[in-house]
Parts: C-alpha cells; structure tokens; sequence
C-alpha cells in the first residue's frame, strides 16, 4: 500500500518500521521541523527523521499544513493512506480527505478516554490498571474519529512512562500493520464513533506539576513518580534538602498517623519513609542536585541525623 507517514517523536519510530518491514511502500515522511538542542543549541533532527533517511524515504518539515504549496506537494503522491502517529501539528480537512482511505492515527490509549496530549502520563497518574493502542479515523476534532480497533495492555503496578511508552510504542506498529492488513482483506469493518460522554483530556505535562506534595495519599505520589520518570521528574524537599524521587513504594503500617506531612516517618541506614496524607512512602532511588541517581542506601549512609 502506497502511505504517507507523519510523526516526530521516538514513540512514532516504531510504527514506521513496522510499515517498513511489512512491505507498504513509504512514499513520503513527514515529520516537525529541526530544533536546536542540549547546551550548545545545536540542531537535532527529529527520530522520525532520523529513521527515513536509513531508508531513503524523501523527508519534508513544513512548519504547518496551512500552505497551498504543502497541500499541493501532499495530493500529488496521490496515496492509499496516510498514518499519522505523535506528529504535533494539526492536519486541515482538506488534507484529511486526500488519501484513499483516509488519514488513520495511532493514540496512546482506550479512546475515548484520555485524547490529547499527554495519554501515557495521564493513565498512570489516575491508576488506570488498563490502556492500549486505538486506530482511529481522524476528522478535525482532538482524537475526536470513529475507532476502527483497540489493542489494550495492562498497566503494571511497576510501569513508568517511561516502559509503557516502549511498550504502546511497539503495539502501535503491530497494530497499524494489522490494521492495514485487514483493509487489504477487505474484513477490517466500519470505524465505530466514540461516546463523548465518555471523554476525558490528557493535558500536556507541565513541569510545575512535578513538585511532590505530601498531604497527598502515599498512593497518588508513588503513581506520580513513574508518570513522570523520565520527565520532568518528581522533585521535593526532605529535612531542608531538595531532592528528586525516581522509584518509591507505598509502606504497609500500622503505626498511628503522629507525623505531619512531608516529615521523616522512619529512616535507618537502608530505609527513608516520608509521612503522606494518608500513608507513608518508602524513597528507593533519588537524586541530589547536579548528582547521579542513586539507590536510598548511598544517601543514608551519610544521613545519620535523619535516623529514626
């Protein structure tokens, strides 16, 4: 099948591979603009990019879909279908009604719930024990098109953002191939239009959400954490000394509730629990300004105030 492909990000790598090694001919990528980054600002280009090139696949970076000449370059491949996944810019009705079959995206989630930016986090952070991958027919509303499939997968109760990136990442592609597949097939059925009534929003992280507050349950914090591991992170003070927390559990405890928020609960050599609202939370790995993370044991050891 003749497809246009749009993304940016790593999570959009994947999918394109898949299409690759399943045979579709890739007659076109598109991907966001180059930016500068890291210290020196100097100009990355995007994963997406950086993939097509492996293959030879001619690479373009409007910096939106707005222009005649764009609108015109696109309709004159003339595509089956165009596949859409992390892309980051808004795609006109016009160019929506191109392909044959239409422009089809990958989302990070069961939609309707959670359409947006931030579908991973979001899923996380709320305690979801279940997301997926939906292959959805796009129309000009947020993540708004009828589904044609849902590929779901369990959230573990170890999964960052971080692992279940990788894992939806890799489930986008299988599913978009399959997908195809059984449009080839002529078996893959109508598109099914999403109850609104069910929608919920994944707004973009901001980083201001990354300060830890300990009048929070031990079990919305720990769930914080891996939404935010890598980024932003999940920052706070403890005893006057600010730190970041990579990996924490909630603490099993009988001990009455005579600590106030934020303060030490217990601490040792190996341990550091901190008082939430309900709850306490055991630090396991953290991280000191300009530091390496590293496991609660390295920083204990020089800790001997903070011992309960």
């Amino acid at each position: 099948m003749n497809i246009i492909f749009c993304g940016t990000p790593d999570f959009s790598v994947t999918a394109l591979q898949h299409l690759i090694n399943a045979g579709h001919h890739i007659q076109a990528v598109f991907t966001q603009p180059d930016k500068p980054k890291g210290r020196g600002q100097k100009e990355q280009k995007t994963p997406v990019k950086l993939e097509a090139e492996k293959h030879d696949i001619p690479v373009f970076q409007p910096i939106n879909l707005k222009s005649e000449v764009t609108q015109e370059l696109l309709a004159s491949f003339k595509c089956d279908l165009m596949v859409v996944v992390a892309y980051g810019l808004i795609i006109p009705q016009v160019i929506l009604d191109m392909p044959k079959h239409g422009c089809w995206n990958i989302h990070a989630s069961i939609l309707p719930r959670w359409r947006g930016a931030a579908p991973i986090h979001r899923a996380i952070l709320a305690g979801d024990k279940k997301t997926g991958i939906s292959i959805m027919q796009m129309e000009a509303g947020l993540d708004t098109g009828p589904v044609y499939r849902i590929y779901s997968t369990d959230i573990d109760a170890q999964d960052t953002a971080q692992t279940l990136h990788d894992r939806l990442s890799d489930l986008g592609g299988k599913a978009i191939v399959d997908c195809i597949q059984s449009l080839e097939n002529k078996t893959l059925g109508k598109a099914e239009p999403q109850n609104n009534n069910l929608a919920t929003y994944a707004h973009k992280l901001q980083k201001s959400e990354s300060v830890i507050n300990w009048h929070q349950p031990a079990a919305v914090i720990e769930r914080q954490i891996r939404a935010f591991t890598p980024w932003p992170g999940s920052s706070c003070e403890v005893a006057g000394e600010g730190l970041k927390i990579w990996q924490a559990e909630v603490v099993t405890t009988n001990n009455e509730n005579t600590k106030n928020s934020g303060d030490i609960a217990f601490a040792d050599k190996k341990q550091l629990h901190i008082q939430c609202h309900p709850g306490q939370l055991s630090l396991l790995e953290i991280q000191k300004p300009g530091k390496k993370r590293m496991p609660i044991t390295a920083l204990m050891v020089s800790k001997p105030l903070w011992y309960t």
